[in-house]
């Protein structure tokens, strides 16, 4: 009995990735991300321009892709009186994980991250919208900002522009622009 009192202790402790959601309105002034940052906890939140009318004038915004979708950095013990305090912050919790909230490893959220934040302007799918006529070739990238990573680039037609397709598993794609001389083809 003690050793399962220290494991929970110890998972209650421990900084990870959680995905969370916010309830809150896509025009609200005071969204779950803008909080996270006021309280100096680490988050993540896929953000995409669009254009927006602001006093009768279009005006450019960055926003976030899914308005409801967060990526929280920190322990439960943190986040946990959050969640209780804010009404429209909430875990995403694991379907049939009798409410195990969903993570993601810290690596495959890094590298996410760092490919986003390498590019001016990723594209986001949610896995629904990935079709196979959209998976291009295997490829591995050798030199630039992506160095190391490796996927699949998307087809598009007509297109001169390259994208690798860099996954969240099961919950966001980005496609980000490579630069076709550090592309280098993998043998399937």
């Amino acid at each position: 009995m003690q050793g399962t009192m220290q494991s929970v202790k110890e998972t209650t402790e421990l900084r990870q990735w959680f995905v969370m959601r916010d309830l809150k309105r896509g025009n609200a002034k005071q969204p779950a991300y803008k909080l996270l940052g006021e309280l100096k906890i680490r988050f993540f939140t896929p953000m995409v321009w669009k254009l927006r009318i602001r006093q009768g004038k279009r005006v450019r915004q960055q926003v976030p892709f899914m308005p409801d979708l967060l990526f929280v950095y920190d322990s439960r013990k943190v986040l946990d009186p959050l969640v209780e305090q804010i009404a429209t912050l909430q875990y995403r919790f694991i379907k049939g994980g009798n409410r195990q909230p969903m993570t993601v490893r810290n690596a495959d959220m890094e590298r996410f991250i760092r490919a986003v934040d390498a590019m001016n302007n990723p594209c986001f799918y949610t896995p629904e919208e990935i079709n196979p006529d959209m998976i291009g070739k295997k490829v591995r990238i050798v030199g630039g900002l992506l160095d190391g990573y490796e996927g699949c680039l998307q087809k598009m037609q007509g297109s001169r522009i390259k994208r690798l397709f860099v996954e969240l598993p099961n919950l966001l794609t980005a496609a980000v622009e490579v630069q076709p001389e550090f592309i280098q083809l993998l043998k399937c």
